[in-house]
Parts: C-alpha cells; sequence; structure tokens
C-alpha cells in the first residue's frame, strides 16, 4: 500500500471515529438536510443528481434550498448565490444549480453557517447539501452517496481517487448506482438501492465539432456523444473546474481552423466557466446531462417518511 494513502486513511478513520464516539459533535439546523455526496474526487455526478431530486421536491411543492461549498470560486465566506453572477464569485456548480433549479443556493466554507444564513433569509425548510458526505460538522437526516464502477477497485488517496474506503458507505441512508455499478460490488445489503440513468441532451451540434471540457470524467462526455451519433473533429481537455482564459480563447479557435471544425460542443458547467467568453466560440453546443432515477416516486417517498420519523424522534 502507498504510505501516504494508509496515513491519509488512518486520518480519515480516526475523524469518523470521533463523530461517531461523540467526541465530535455535528451542529444542527432546524429545516432537514439531506446529504448527497460521494466517496471519490469528482465523476460520479452529484450535481446532476442534486438538479433531479431538485425537481423531483419542486413537483411535491416542498420547498428548499441548496447548501454548497463553491469549490473553485475566488471569494470567502457564506454568499446567496446570484444566478447573474459568476463562477469566479460563487464556482461553477452552485452557479448551475441557482440558475437550473430557481431557488436558493448558498455557499459557505462552513455549511453550518450557510445553512443559519438560508434559514434567516427563508426560513427552516429543507436543505439539500452539495457533495455533503464528507462534511460531517453538519448534521443531516438522510444521506445520499452515489457510486461508480471506478469507486469499487479505487484505492484512497493519494493513491487513488477515493476519499473514503468502501466501508464508509454504513453512513448511508441510500446509495445510488450511477454510470452502471452494481450492487454486488459494495457492502450495501442493509441500505436503499435506488439506480440512475444518466445521458445526455444534444441539440443544434454542429456536424463536425470540436469538443472541449474541463469536467471529472471528461472521456464519459466523448463516449456520451459518440453513442448519440456525435463524431468530434477535435478535442479538447482540461482539468475539472477549469477557469477559461482569453488564452483558451485563441487556441480552441485555432483547434477549430486545424481540424476544418464548423462549431464546438462543450458541457453546462464549462459553459458557466466560460462567461463573458461563451459569445465568441458561437456556432455553440451546450449539452445538458440528463439523469433519471428509477422509481423515483418510491425513493422520494421512502426519503420524506424516514426524515419524518427522525425528526419526531429527535
Amino acid at each position: 500500500m502507498n504510505p501516504l494513502a494508509a496515513i491519509y486513511g488512518a486520518g480519515v478513520s480516526l475523524r469518523n471515529w470521533l463523530y461517531k464516539r461523540g467526541t465530535l459533535k455535528p451542529r444542527k439546523l432546524a429545516g432537514p438536510v439531506v446529504s448527497v455526496g460521494n466517496l471519490s474526487v469528482g465523476g460520479s455526478g452529484k450535481t446532476p443528481f442534486v438538479l433531479l431530486l431538485g425537481e423531483l421536491l419542486k413537483v411535491r411543492g416542498i420547498k428548499f434550498d441548496v447548501l454548497s461549498r463553491g469549490y473553485g470560486r475566488q471569494t470567502r465566506g457564506v454568499a446567496l448565490v446570484d444566478p447573474a453572477g459568476s463562477a469566479r464569485d460563487f464556482g461553477d456548480e452552485p452557479l448551475l444549480l441557482a440558475r437550473r433549479l430557481g431557488v436558493p443556493v448558498i455557499v459557505g466554507e462552513d455549511r453550518y453557517q450557510a445553512g443559519l444564513l438560508a434559514e434567516h433569509r427563508f426560513g427552516p425548510q429543507m436543505h439539500l447539501l452539495d457533495d455533503g458526505f464528507q462534511h460531517r460538522a453538519l448534521a443531516r437526516n438522510f444521506d445520499i452517496v452515489l457510486v461508480t464502477p471506478e469507486d469499487a477497485r479505487d484505492r484512497l488517496l493519494p493513491a487513488g481517487r477515493l476519499r473514503e474506503p468502501l466501508a464508509s458507505l454504513a453512513r448511508a441512508d441510500a446509495v445510488v448506482l450511477a454510470n452502471g455499478a452494481s450492487a454486488d460490488s459494495f457492502p450495501i445489503k442493509d441500505k436503499l438501492v435506488w439506480r440512475v440513468r444518466r445521458g445526455i441532451l444534444p441539440k443544434n451540434v454542429p456536424s463536425r465539432p470540436v469538443v472541449f471540457c474541463g469536467i471529472a470524467r471528461p472521456k464519459n462526455f466523448i463516449l456520451q456523444l459518440r453513442t448519440a451519433g456525435i463524431e468530434p473533429a477535435a478535442e479538447a481537455f482540461y482539468a475539472d473546474h477549469h477557469a477559461y482564459s482569453e488564452r483558451d480563447l485563441r487556441d480552441l479557435l485555432a483547434l477549430r481552423e486545424k481540424s476544418e471544425a464548423d462549431g464546438f460542443v462543450t458541457t453546462e458547467k464549462d459553459a458557466v466557466n466560460l462567461g463573458g467568453l461563451l459569445s465568441a466560440l458561437a456556432p455553440l453546443a451546450v449539452i445538458p446531462v440528463k439523469m433519471e432515477l428509477v422509481d423515483s416516486a418510491n425513493a422520494v417517498d421512502t426519503m420524506l417518511r424516514l426524515i419524518a420519523g427522525r425528526r419526531r424522534q429527535s
């Protein structure tokens, strides 16, 4: 085993033990908290799942907000996301959530303080805690964890991408099998198991595009495009949450000319990170991710029932 991974794992185990023992205590908000998280660094579909769960709650008339760390922003402190703002100020995923869901999204390194701001402004409604599985400082009423096939055979940081070992799934209430993951690969026999289907919604796509993106698993995006019959004329990959610059813009335009492409294709998250540079890449097709939860009505009913029961007992 990588010695650094062993040290990292020991630190994770100690922290989790301290919470289990009660030495470290999470702080509670007045409204119920539903955490959506994963085990690995990026690429499991947390943000698409928050979007999906948010839409399911909206259909039922349940008011909620989203609490996010605001990864990648260049500001600090707790702030209400302005949908007309920039990824620089709020982070790309919180901005995407605010624009798509039309609900309050609050960013903050301390998600408890973010929740307090949300409750002060909007009342003690439901809070969706984005990327919250490892944020144990905030108490939650329901823990949803997404897993992928890669997680089952991965290793702890820094040797691999796992932030926690598979055994940590013992804390989860519902495990979401994403990207074709198999329940047999994970220690989840006593857990709610939800399955999602994930795809893309290509529309008005150039016939020979330059495909570019700064996401955790770019090859998956390319595979989805090819499955939809879209063959890239050229590809350009950037680091996850990449903040695009004028130089990137010049490089992409040069790549279009070199490959004789007739336009560009990217993801919604990249469109957020492009900001004001977006219009210079016309024609550009921004491809949204589509995620569906199998038997969603039963899944949400079960979640809400368990949350109500736990709040009555607390």
